[in-house]
């Protein structure tokens, strides 16, 4: 397996934050979606595949309360 380059990555705070530090942040990746800790910008990056994403994506606005 190869370690992907996320050096030139363009993070973005998801639009699911609150502002009270407890945020992750995505970022496109060689046809992939990274996920990373906003606390810890040099820790440990999570990698899903786009359908995968979404599928996350749609599961919480099934939970969301209005």
């Amino acid at each position: 397996m190869t370690a992907l380059d996320l050096s030139r990555a363009a993070w973005r705070t998801s639009s699911r934050s609150s502002g009270n530090g407890n945020c992750v942040e995505v970022a496109p990746a060689d046809g992939r979606v990274a996920v990373r800790d906003s606390k810890d910008r040099s820790g440990p990056v999570l990698v899903f595949p786009p359908s995968a994403w979404a599928a996350f994506v749609a599961g919480l606005d099934a939970v969301r309360p209005d």
